[in-house]
């Protein structure tokens, strides 16, 4: 069984259709980009994903011992959540309240793998730090380790690269990328950057509130799809 499958999705968004009747399954260890453009559905998709908007019709099911509680979520940003006063660690370690269960504390195991994955962001030396005083690329490296907190299995990303210079992008796609190799976590994300989606995207996920195409990446430089985003681009 696929890890998360996709039945007929349709997602309302300000009661305006933003998806309809969209199906895909998500296998363990998947590197899957969202394309399409402004307005067509892919964050509506996403959030439609973990239950953070309602579906209208159609099912998703969470396979091979996935909980819905254990998928790491990176969201698009607003200008109030960059200016939060906790500390990296703390935010961080927020991370892991969904794998608390019952429990009222946070424990050794939560606390040992926070700083873990803020070893492996790079930013261990900053865990004392202020949030708010960080750099927009920090900031989503500490964002990023709060995801990976909550998962060892799937993250859904929201276009994690927005707002950030090009050294900066650089280096969290890079960090996205040896997430998905080294440690076997599936990637779903949407990216507004064509050109890093088709270079290292294993599978594109075209929306226009429907979807358009889905598949392995070079079939789709192949697809009308891809021409119709491109004018032209696909091979």
């Amino acid at each position: 069984m696929a890890l998360m499958s996709c039945r007929n999705l349709t997602i309302f968004y300000e009661n305006t259709c933003a998806v309809k009747d969209v199906s895909f399954d998500i296998e363990a260890g998947d590197y899957i980009c969202i394309v399409g453009e402004n307005g067509s559905g892919k964050s509506t998709l996403v959030k439609g994903l973990l239950g953070l908007i309602p579906l209208r019709a159609g099912v998703v099911r969470c396979g091979e011992g996935l909980s819905p509680t254990a998928i790491g979520y990176l969201p698009q940003q607003t200008v109030v959540q960059k200016d939060f006063p906790a500390s990296v660690y703390e935010i961080a370690l927020s991370g892991c309240l969904g794998r608390r269960g019952l429990r009222p504390f946070y424990g050794a195991e939560d606390r040992k793998k926070t700083l873990e994955n803020l070893k492996r962001m790079g930013i261990y030396d900053l865990r004392g730090k202020s949030y708010r005083d960080l750099s927009g690329g920090q900031q989503q490296r500490v964002l990023l380790a709060r995801a990976l907190c909550a998962t060892d299995r799937m993250l859904l990303l929201d276009e994690p690269v927005t707002g950030l210079d090009p050294i900066a992008t650089t280096e969290l796609y890079d960090l996205i990328g040896r997430i998905n190799r080294e440690q076997g976590v599936t990637v779903v994300m949407v990216s507004h950057d064509f050109r890093y989606a088709i270079e290292h995207g294993g599978k594109i996920l075209h929306m226009d509130r429907e979807l358009l195409f889905y598949g392995p990446t070079k079939a789709y430089l192949k697809s009308d799809a891809c021409r119709r985003l491109t004018g032209g681009m696909g091979k």
